[in-house]
């Protein structure tokens, strides 16, 4: 038999990675992240216990890789999702099918992403990875798409936004509406409530209108 190429074996391990990726954002929403262990991990994703430590240099870095890829995924789905946005408001629809697959992650999956963003408020902060690099990326092309004149400013503050909106979701105790959210996001952008994908009921009382609805 003769050994495989160096392609063969470079796709073997990106999806050995990605299964990583996917038993991590299944097992931590489902457990909790302290009962989840690397080995747990590892065996539902049909993998070797080393090979974990091998891609990630520990269960917080490979959580933060797994929902950043969720992220991303959930994000190209709904960017992508016919029909195509088009014409001279496809850059504001865009924007509102980000804004809404970021608070619907937050509303689907509570625990995960409130275990994630626990994490990135801990001391080893954010994690840079291929999957948060991906993310960024679509979200600076949707920044780009809307029409911001300066990218490198708008895009972190989008981000910061968004990260936020996401915590008051998932504040335990004191969670503010996810619609609510929406609408100050969409007013602070300028975007029509019908845009991307709204909740049902209308937008919530004392709201203000975006400019275009002025």
């Amino acid at each position: 038999m003769s050994p495989r190429s160096a392609s063969v074996n470079e796709e073997l391990r990106r999806r050995s990675r990605e299964r990583l990726l996917q038993a991590t954002v299944e097992l931590v929403a489902e457990r909790g992240f302290e009962a989840t262990t690397l080995g747990d991990i590892a065996d539902r994703a049909g993998a070797a216990r080393g090979l974990v430590s091998y891609y990630f240099p520990g269960k917080r870095q490979l959580l933060q890789s797994a929902v950043h890829r969720l992220m991303h995924l959930t994000l190209e789905a709904a960017l992508e999702r016919e029909p195509r946005p088009d014409g001279p408001d496809a850059g504001r629809e865009l924007l509102a099918r980000a804004i809404d697959a970021i608070l619907g992650l937050a509303m689907d999956r509570p625990r995960l992403m409130r275990t994630h963003m626990a994490g990135i408020l801990q001391a080893e902060g954010f994690v840079q990875c291929a999957e948060q690099q991906r993310l960024a990326e679509l979200l600076r092309k949707t920044v780009v798409r809307y029409g911001s004149a300066n990218v490198d400013t708008d895009y972190p503050l989008l981000r910061a936004l968004l990260m936020g909106a996401v915590v008051a979701v998932l504040l335990p105790g004191a969670p503010m509406p996810a619609a609510r959210l929406r609408a100050e996001l969409f007013q602070r952008y300028g975007l029509d409530w019908e845009l991307g994908v709204p909740p049902d009921g209308g937008p919530p009382g004392g709201t203000f209108p975006s400019p275009r609805q002025r």
